[in-house]
């Protein structure tokens, strides 16, 4: 495991951590944020293979399966930010961001399924400690109100999207280059969503400066720099550890929304992100001695 690994890790989980943020700076449908984080993203990469002849080359050698997973990748990355911001809407930054980090859940499934992932006991039990704290945040958003555990609802259902989206980018991720993976993934999603917006008829042009610099922040920090790290180190950490390592969005998270939006987490919402930090930490060292780990 090299340390610059684990610092990309860190930085990764620091950027996308300003995401839930920028949602709630701006009063737009969430199919046009959306789309225009993975649009921006899309571009940039687009403009860094075209100055490149190796990865040119690289996306005609792509094979048939390879471009119907990245395609599906990207599709399936459009709809758990679609979710994802959707759910911002009726529940709080910090529940939402911490339910749409429970990843480990399914991604712990998902490896012993799929990539014959074996975990310790202790792993185990970190993921239960963070399935504890995730309950703790979601009862109190259903005292509260029925829309706020709907919102708890769709950010569950876009952790179990984005989990899939890390499992298709750790088989891709074995043979193609992050650019080009980065590329036709950003594109899918961005085609998609481009769908959903003329079906919709969202307005995609007319906005103010105020907001355009929330669709280019969102897409440089959140996506071009964040999500993109994530799919790099996927060649380096398995699906499961990532998920486990997002649980650390939390804290970044929580921190921002303190200082730029106000919003005090309640002591409840505390003790649920204090458990599922203490369930990571209990992860991470149950598998030291695992390689990918």
């Amino acid at each position: 495991m090299k340390v610059i690994n684990i610092l990309l890790l860190f930085l990764a989980v620091f950027m996308v951590s300003t995401s839930a943020i920028f949602v709630k700076l701006i009063n737009v449908p969430v199919e046009v944020l959306a789309f225009y984080r993975l649009f921006i993203s899309f571009v940039v990469f687009v403009m860094v293979i075209l100055f490149s002849n190796k990865l040119i080359n690289e996306c005609k050698m792509l094979t048939k399966k390879s471009k119907i997973l990245m395609i599906f990748s990207g599709i399936l990355l459009a709809i758990h930010y679609l979710l994802w911001f959707e759910s911002l809407k009726y529940t709080s930054v910090a529940s939402s961001t911490v339910i749409v980090t429970l990843q480990p859940i399914f991604a712990m499934i998902g490896g012993f399924l799929f990539f014959k992932e074996r975990f310790q006991m202790g792993a185990i039990l970190g993921v239960f400690v963070a399935i504890i704290g995730s309950i703790i945040i979601s009862y109190h958003d259903f005292k509260i109100s029925g829309l706020a555990f709907y919102g708890d609802i769709l950010a569950l259902i876009a952790a179990l999207i984005i989990t899939i989206y890390f499992f298709i980018g750790q088989h891709v991720r074995m043979n193609t280059s992050l650019v080009v993976y980065a590329t036709v993934s950003y594109g899918a999603s961005a085609l998609f969503l481009l769908f959903i917006n003329i079906m919709k008829q969202n307005n995609l042009i007319h906005y103010d400066i105020h907001t355009w610099m929330i669709f280019f922040g969102l897409a440089f920090c959140a996506s071009i720099i964040g999500q993109t790290l994530f799919n790099y180190l996927l060649k380096y950490f398995s699906a499961t550890v990532i998920s486990m390592t997002i649980l650390g969005e939390v804290i970044g998270t929580c921190i921002l929304s303190y200082f730029i939006l106000n919003e005090f987490a309640t002591l409840s919402q505390l003790i649920g992100i204090f458990l599922i930090l203490i369930g990571q930490v209990l992860f991470i060292l149950a598998n030291r001695g695992n390689r990918k780990v």
